[in-house]
């Protein structure tokens, strides 16, 4: 009995282990083809019509016998759904993901908890205990990670790794001094527009942290008024597709952009849609009716681990000392976080246990009530 309650824990985090591998292949391979002109908003279309017609299927069979009626109610969440969990979600993670690197996108949502937490507070669905250590590490937590986040948009730092080594060339070590100079001018010009564009990809990143965590909360309930997995996410994606479809047609004109040849375009459109669409929001809706929307939320930074290796020694992405600091302080944070909703969930045990044990002995007090005025 204890072996089995022991398995249906883990089962959740073993879930969000292999989501998280997914996602990190998923950012590599969309990096690269974002790099190669692939439209970030066609990518997302495609991404969720693919996904759509391949979780129809399978929900139609499934939970044909089962499946709850689909009133305007449901129909609300599932738009609203759609429109943070795919449409601005994907949309804002791809933009930002275009102007920094891999390693940094995924470092970046690692504030996704964070932002689920504050939120959950504001709307009551979770608790904080001010005179608890639990409370206090939750606090803490919070503001070390708001650090790690600030440090990772305005500072950059220096390449702690680099992609080449070597001496330069005789003719760059004879150059004049004027072209020298001419050539500091263009470094600076160029080092000033990097630092915009990577500004530019922070700001999206932090839209998606928000758009994710309120996607999370809205998860939260609608699996309680829907609880049909599959066909809940099918109706998803569905409404997914059809807003990135307008958002796309609205802002590209040129049917060109849909044009897709390209064998890493298409790998990455199919992984994208059967994996990371498909399988990967399936895991965390289930993760999320079974252990929360900060449980699930919690996982991301482990995407981050094996991010870095691909990026690393596969895109041949440099790494920063901002990106290595920020993180740092972010995780700890992170984990402070989670430290303290742990404590709470024991003591939540604790209590339930005790109300439980409570209502055992007084029912047993009442049958024995009974069976003296019988006799």
């Amino acid at each position: 009995m204890m072996r089995h309650r022991d398995m249906d824990e883990w089962k959740p985090v073993m879930a969000m282990l292999v989501f998280n591998l997914i996602s990190a292949v998923m950012t590599a391979l969309a990096k690269k083809a974002l790099e190669q002109g692939l439209n970030a908003l066609v990518l997302i279309t495609l991404r969720q019509l693919v996904a759509t017609l391949f979780l129809a299927p399978i929900a139609y069979f499934k939970e044909r016998n089962t499946r709850p009626k689909f009133t305007l109610e449901i129909f609300v969440y599932h738009f609203f759904s759609a429109a943070l969990g795919a449409a601005l979600a994907q949309y804002t993670f791809f933009y930002g993901l275009k102007f920094t690197t891999a390693t940094f996108a995924i470092t970046f949502a690692n504030m996704a908890p964070v932002l689920t937490f504050v939120i959950a507070i504001a709307l009551r669905v979770e608790s904080l205990n001010m005179k608890s250590k639990a409370g206090c590490a939750k606090i803490l937590g919070t503001l070390l990670s708001l650090g790690g986040v600030l440090l990772l948009s305005l500072y950059k730092g220096v390449a702690v790794t680099h992609q080449t080594s070597g001496t330069p060339p005789p003719a760059a070590a004879s150059a004049s001094s004027s072209q020298q100079a001419a050539a500091v001018q263009v470094v600076e010009a160029a080092g000033n527009d990097d630092k915009k564009i990577w500004m530019l990809g922070t700001v999206a990143l932090l839209a998606n942290c928000l758009f994710f965590s309120l996607w999370l909360l809205l998860q939260s309930r609608l699996t309680k008024k829907y609880p049909a997995l599959y066909s809940s996410t099918a109706f998803m994606f569905f409404i997914s597709t059809l807003q990135a479809g307008a958002l796309t047609v609205t802002i590209q004109r040129h049917t060109s952009v849909w044009i897709v040849t390209n064998k890493l375009e298409i790998v990455t459109i199919l992984y994208s849609g059967i994996m990371a669409s498909a399988a990967g929001f399936l895991i965390m809706t289930w993760c999320v009716h079974k252990r929360g929307p900060v449980f699930t939320a919690a996982f991301i930074p482990v995407i981050q681990i094996m991010v870095a290796v691909i990026d690393f020694f596969f895109l041949h992405e440099q790494l920063y000392l901002g990106s290595v600091l920020g993180s740092a302080l972010m995780i700890f944070g992170l984990y402070l976080l989670l430290w303290g909703k742990k404590d709470d969930a024991a003591a939540a045990c604790c209590t339930d246990s005790k109300h439980q044990a409570d209502d055992e002995e007084a029912d047993i007090n009442n049958n024995k009530e009974q069976l003296v005025v019988k006799s």
